[in-house]
């Protein structure tokens, strides 16, 4: 495992959300519920930004067609459920896929992304 530094723990407050690139891979890092989370910052859906996504109970929703995924493993909760008659068909456009996440340290001030 390869550590980069990401940023500095002051520039993600509690509540925030932020992209950064870590060499290839732009990440959106998440400060919720007293844990800082790095996922790809596009849903593998339809790639489009999650930046603006809902976050609840560990679990992040795709502002655009409504996936779900678990933030901490990345894995499918719901797959493009929304809207009924439209979801369905984005969903079998792509097939279900796992949002990749990387592993988090907060160390020297700064939080470091695991990239392997």
């Amino acid at each position: 495992m390869k550590w980069i530094n990401a940023l500095l723990e002051t520039e993600l407050p509690e509540g925030e959300r932020k992209v950064v690139k870590v060499e290839e891979h732009s990440i959106l890092l998440i400060h919720a519920a007293g844990e800082i989370y790095a996922i790809a910052s596009a849903c593998p859906h339809m790639r489009l930004p999650l930046k603006g996504g809902k976050i609840e109970n560990h679990t992040l929703t795709c502002p655009w067609h409504h996936s779900a995924f678990d933030l901490q493993t990345g894995d499918v909760k719901d797959w493009s459920p929304w809207p009924p008659a439209v979801g369905k068909m984005l969903g079998a456009l792509r097939r279900e896929r796992a949002l990749p996440v990387f592993p988090t340290k907060v160390e020297d001030g700064a939080v470091w992304v695991g990239i392997e």
